[in-house]
């Protein structure tokens, strides 16, 4: 399916969505134009759909969704941080098909990262060493991709457990993989996040390529997705979350371009010459309207929650299709919510 058909139905469905109850599907209405929706004067939310919220298909429960991506047929690939995979209908986001997912010896996965390979392979993060591994469709391991020693958990490196890659995105045409920490490696200075690139090979392996460095807002956010654009910027998303307050969640406009290849800088704490990725806002999401969502706990905003993926699935109209999914941990306070963005960048 075109990205442009993917962007109008996954648009539809979540705006049509946005007060549904969590037992059913979204029903496709185009939305009003008209209606602002904005967020900030580069992002605008088209809705949203809470209608997968604490269900279950197939024997799996339905949550803990960690991250998004377009499939080629045009379905949505949803990654559960429980170590399995959904394909979603574009439209109604209904669960199509689920997938079980290990590792090696058979053991589950922090599953957190993932891309759809143009040969519809599935690239995909654990957080556990951390590890990238390609898997076939079927959830068959295909290759493993090597990562620095630096990156591992301690005590085998330097990152914390739970820490690690987060976000997973292809850039320049596909011949660039970008899995990004989520929080600083020892030694670094907190809220410096390591980006680490991998380059194409014959044979569609990845070889280790550069790394790159990039300090999220506060110290106490970390980054639980990154998304390429086709000119090879990024967008990234900055979390955080606060007891008795509620999540932060910002996105940002992302450039690794010119930034300094750090792979061989043993600990970043501020050196004269480094330079970082470039970034600038694009909105908190604290700042989008409501349209009439509830929280389950307190949130600055009510729309709020444990937002950790997103997909770039169009573009129309000088805008990029965002859609954005939150992890509710498989918790009663927490929800699984999607989100649709326009991002003018």
């Amino acid at each position: 399916m075109r990205l442009r058909t993917v962007l109008a139905t996954v648009t539809a469905g979540l705006a049509a969505a946005t007060c549904l109850p969590a037992a059913g599907p979204a029903t496709a209405v185009t939305p009003d134009p008209a209606a602002g929706h904005a967020c900030s004067p580069a992002v605008s939310l088209d809705g949203f759909s809470d209608a997968l919220d604490k269900t279950t298909f197939g024997g799996y429960f339905v949550g803990n969704l960690s991250a998004l991506a377009v499939d080629a047929d045009g379905s949505l690939a949803a990654l559960a941080d429980r170590s399995y995979l959904f394909d979603l209908d574009a439209r109604t986001l209904a669960p199509k098909k689920v997938v079980p997912l290990a590792d090696e010896n058979g053991a589950a996965l922090d599953s957190e990262g993932l891309v759809v390979d143009r040969d519809g392979t599935r690239l995909i993060t654990s957080e556990t060493e951390p590890s990238v591994r390609r898997y076939s469709p079927d959830g068959r391991i295909l290759d493993r991709l090597p990562v620095p020693s630096s990156l591992l958990v301690s005590p085998a490196g330097r990152a914390t457990a739970n820490q690690t890659f987060e976000g997973l995105t292809l850039l320049n045409g596909g011949r660039t993989l970008l899995a990004s920490m989520e929080d600083a490696i020892s030694g670094d200075t907190p809220g410096t996040v390591r980006f680490q690139t991998w380059q194409r090979t014959k044979g569609d392996h990845f070889r280790l390529s550069a790394q790159y460095a990039y300090r999220t807002d506060d110290p106490t956010l970390g980054v639980p997705e990154v998304q390429a654009l086709p000119d090879g910027r990024l967008l990234v998303l900055e979390r955080g979350f606060t007891t008795g307050v509620g999540n932060t969640v910002r996105l940002f406009l992302a450039d690794p371009r010119h930034a300094t290849d750090t792979r061989d800088i043993q600990s970043l704490t501020g050196q004269a010459g480094v330079r970082l990725i470039r970034k600038t806002l694009l909105t908190d999401i604290a700042s989008c309207p409501s349209l009439g969502a509830t929280a389950k706990q307190p949130q600055p905003n009510p729309l709020l929650d444990n937002i950790e993926g997103m997909a770039v699935t169009g573009r129309a109209k000088g805008a990029y299709q965002v859609l954005l999914v939150s992890d509710d941990n498989q918790n009663a306070a927490q929800t699984t919510r999607f989100y649709s963005l326009r991002v003018r960048v």
